[in-house]
């Protein structure tokens, strides 16, 4: 059975041409030009950024010049002086430097850890159950809880804070790398699957620099907890052994009732964490998501 098609048959209908003027685009303006010296400044992060910055500092002052209570809220020159005089005399510097060297193992060490358990969860499905029911158990467990635990195995020192931060970091950067993994286009595992990758190439070579974005997203997060519980972590150690980093320097301000000093300890915490933030983390996201155009 033939069938037969409605149009044929009939002739095409000419279609009218049609010509339009150009438009008039001198109303529009440049279309290009040099931007003003202001608004370079304004289109600069470093300089917005500093301007919140700024604007915080002065409320800070304005409140505790207002409040005049300086054993409740130094103002933020007095802060500014302790944090000077003890950076200048070596207390500032041995206690950051105390602190850095436990959280730096920690850190790493949740890291790696946290890319063990994402490669298997991705590689079997066994690896995946077991990594989701361990972040289901252990992420909403508050790593200074683990505190005491930690110092029954380890005793005080090094050891057990490294196994409190390592308990920090490890299921917020797993959670946010399987997400990553997940959230991975079909088109591009296709794609790896295809070109014959398999295990650690597969992952180093598709899922990482697919779901980089979600991945340096969970870095961040990771290095925030680490921060918070090492220097929780330390308020206890530090009543303990008589020593410590930052949070013994904040303790001990507390203690004789030295404000400025505690506002100093916190400063110094802030500090830090603005510098690795700003230098660290947006190195590499120029040089990565940034570059791949995976982010603005």
């Amino acid at each position: 059975m033939s069938v037969t098609h409605p149009f044929k048959g009939v002739p095409a209908r000419p279609r009218p041409d049609f010509e339009c003027e150009p438009l008039d685009a001198s109303g529009i303006g440049d279309v290009e030009r040099r931007l003003s010296p202001i608004e370079r400044i304004l289109n600069n992060d470093a300089v917005r950024r500093a301007g919140v910055l700024i604007a915080l500092l002065v409320v800070w002052e304005l409140y505790a010049r207002w409040a005049d209570n300086p054993l409740l809220f130094p103002t933020f020159t007095t802060t500014l002086e302790t944090f000077v005089h003890d950076l200048l005399d070596g207390t500032l510097l041995d206690r950051t430097r105390t602190s850095l060297y436990p959280l730096a193992l920690g850190y790493v060490g949740g890291i790696v850890l946290a890319a063990i358990l994402t490669s298997l969860a991705v590689s079997s499905r066994i690896g995946a159950d077991i990594l989701t029911t361990l972040t289901a158990m252990f992420n909403p467990l508050p790593a200074i809880a683990v505190l005491p635990l930690a110092l029954i195995w380890f005793g005080l020192g090094i050891p057990s804070l490294v196994f409190v931060i390592i308990h920090s970091v490890l299921w917020a950067v797993s959670l946010s790398t399987l997400t990553g993994f997940r959230s991975v286009p079909e088109t591009l595992r296709l794609s790896g699957r295809n070109y014959g990758l398999k295990g650690i190439r597969y992952v180093a070579l598709i899922l990482i620099p697919a779901a980089f974005p979600t991945i340096l997203a969970g870095l961040k997060i990771g290095w925030a907890f680490a921060w918070r519980t090492l220097v929780a972590a330390e308020l206890v150690f530090g009543v303990s052994s008589r020593s410590g980093g930052l949070g013994w320097y904040i303790f001990e301000a507390r203690a004789q009732l030295e404000t400025p000093k505690v506002f100093a300890g916190l400063f110094t915490v802030i500090l830090i964490g603005l510098l690795v933030e700003s230098v660290i983390f947006r190195a590499i996201a120029a040089k990565t998501i940034q570059k791949w155009g995976m982010q603005r």
